[in-house]
């Protein structure tokens, strides 16, 4: 996952939110790239978590954050669950899909315990991820050689990919304001202090992760809101 693309940044949230009052005048008045003084940078903060904290969420809509992501299907499923963002992905009907899948870690947590909307994650006995790992790359392996044997047969891509599984990698384009963003990770990062605890699953809050350190980094007084009133998405 890497940021290609971004017009992030502060002002635009205070831009935004001051037009209400200030009409034209919001834009010049709401830059941060120039010198501040402490009590303009206060007056910044404060309006930013106050839109946070009440949920006026608008303001952080303008803005523009494009990522890269690399990924299995199954986890491309769970982020096109997400109707908020603008996604472009690698077609399996238009090009010949590379033989790359996902095999999981050792790290990986493979016992599910407790009830929906409430998991918890165990690691595995050392027979279960020697299990997990053989499999799955057998799988892979045998699923990638029919692939290959339909294709020189002849048959359409759109066909062929058919027998592919779902740990195979794709790439896509994923387009986000700062609000879309801060929807997704209050959904997809497990954090203590939200107000409303979520339970992704592990390779989905992997690539939010990441998104999220570039979000941190783009616009700092906004994710300090965002963190400082339990992750909830204005």
């Amino acid at each position: 996952m890497e940021l290609v693309r971004s017009s992030a940044h502060d002002s635009d949230v205070l831009f935004a939110a001051r037009v209400s009052t200030q009409g034209e005048q919001t834009l010049e008045s709401s830059q941060l790239d120039g010198a501040q003084t402490e009590q303009d940078e206060k007056r910044n903060r404060g309006l930013i978590n106050y839109l946070m904290r009440d949920r006026h969420g608008s303001p952080f809509e303008h803005n523009s954050m494009t990522f890269y992501v690399q990924a299995p299907i199954f986890v491309f499923r769970e982020f096109m669950r997400h109707r908020i963002a603008s996604y472009n992905e690698e077609s399996g009907r238009y090009r010949e899909l590379n033989p790359v899948f996902y095999v999981p870690s050792v790290e990986r947590n493979l016992i599910q315990t407790g009830k929906p909307g409430a998991y918890e994650f165990h690691p595995g006995t050392a027979e279960q991820t020697a299990l997990v790992e053989q499999q799955t790359r057998d799988v892979s392996r045998h699923a990638y050689e029919a692939y290959q044997r339909m294709l020189e047969a002849g048959v359409a891509r759109e066909v062929a990919r058919i027998v592919l599984p779902l740990t195979i990698y794709s790439s896509m384009y994923v387009t986000m304001n700062a609000r879309s963003l801060m929807n997704f990770l209050s959904l997809r990062t497990k954090r203590d202090g939200s107000h409303f605890p979520s339970f992704p699953q592990r390779e989905i809050e992997m690539c939010a992760e990441k998104m999220e350190e570039h979000f941190a980094e783009l616009m700092p007084l906004t994710y300090a809101a965002f963190n400082g009133n339990g992750r909830v998405a204005p």
